[in-house]
């Protein structure tokens, strides 16, 4: 696949500076693009590299008035605009074949495009027209999704599973485990019913071995455009709104419900039945305790707390060593003191 330069600056509406006609066939880093090949810079003040780069071309800020040896073109966010050509320049080629060895279940309506080896489909499922099953695949009874989604090799779906349209499952997750829920008697525990659904809209991405639970008695769901990472658990009951980013190794304990437009770090845990507000920014490891309401802004530390104040308070931390120094000295001070008026 190749484009002419002119034709990706209409494409991200863009400002070309340059030649249009300059064929372009591939994405690069600044540092690696050759010729053909077409890379990016994010700022202005790091435009540095890009008068040692080979790059056919290049997308750079609206304010970038440095005069380069290639075709150039301006947007408003560079960034986003290499993206969009990256998908132009670098289309997925889906899979058309259905191994050998698939059986659907009569009760079950498939259509997807292509399903490969050792994939298990059960009893009273819909899968959609172009949507992708790979090797290793357990889907459960009442399994529905949607058309052009991707599930990749050794994922299992449990029973009474909704998958949108334009989703993608990435290798080893798993989605409708039972949720981790257990009522102490005075022998043990005793397993809480675990017989909700999970339902899963359209344009969600989950990362490899991440964990989504059932709902106990209604469903888990996950709003539409949400991105999640790998190695993240999701426990029964939570609520995820629609365009939320998810870092890796996060685990959302029970019933806590994250709206719209959220972005969560790596690490973070939080404790059931939180509420993160939309537009709420956590940051990195941090801990947000049972019933904590997070409202909007950035947040950080354990327990989480304004970004403003977690700051201070490890300001107050790092100058401990030196407070106690401080004390110390005035302790030796007070010493000598009192041994001057003993002499006297």
């Amino acid at each position: 696949m190749s484009e002419t330069t002119g034709k990706l600056a209409e494409l991200v509406g863009g400002k070309l500076n340059g030649d249009n006609k300059v064929e372009i066939h591939r994405v690069a880093s600044l540092e690696d693009a050759q010729d053909g090949e077409i890379s990016f810079i994010e700022k202005v003040e790091f435009d540095a590299p890009t008068k040692q780069s080979n790059a056919s071309c290049l997308i750079v800020p609206e304010n970038f008035e440095t005069q380069l040896p290639c075709p150039f073109i301006q947007v408003k966010n560079p960034k986003l605009a290499f993206a969009k050509i990256a998908k132009v320049l670098h289309p997925y080629i889906g899979r058309s074949v259905w191994h050998e060895m698939v059986i659907v279940p009569e009760s079950s309506e498939v259509r997807a495009s292509f399903i490969g080896a050792f994939v298990t489909l059960g009893e009273n499922t819909y899968i959609g027209e172009y949507t992708e099953i790979f090797d290793g695949v357990r889907i459960g009874n009442s399994v529905k999704i949607g058309k052009y989604s991707l599930i990749h090799p050794n994922c299992v779906i449990y029973d009474n599973v909704s998958i949108g349209s334009n989703c993608e499952i990435h290798a080893g997750t798993i989605i409708g485990a039972d949720g981790f829920g257990f009522v102490r008697d005075e022998n043990g525990y005793v397993k809480f019913p675990q017989i909700g659904m999970v339902v899963i809209e359209d344009d969600v991405e989950i990362g490899a071995n991440s964990c989504v639970d059932r709902g106990a008695l209604g469903e888990t769901r996950i709003g539409k455009g949400t991105k999640i990472d790998n190695l993240v658990q999701i426990a029964h009951n939570v609520q995820i709104g629609e365009r939320v980013v998810i870092a890796a190794q996060t685990g959302i304990s029970g019933s806590t419900i994250i709206e719209s437009d959220c972005i969560i770090g790596g690490q973070v845990g939080m404790g059931d039945h939180a509420r993160i507000q939309s537009g709420a920014i956590i940051g990195s490891q941090a801990g947000v305790l049972p019933n904590k309401i997070v409202r909007a802004g950035v947040w950080w530390g354990t327990p989480v707390q304004p970004l403003d104040e977690y700051k201070r308070q490890n300001a107050h931390v790092k100058s401990l060593s030196r407070l106690k120094e401080e004390v110390k000295d005035l302790k030796k001070q007070i010493d000598a003191l009192k041994n001057e008026k003993q002499t006297d």
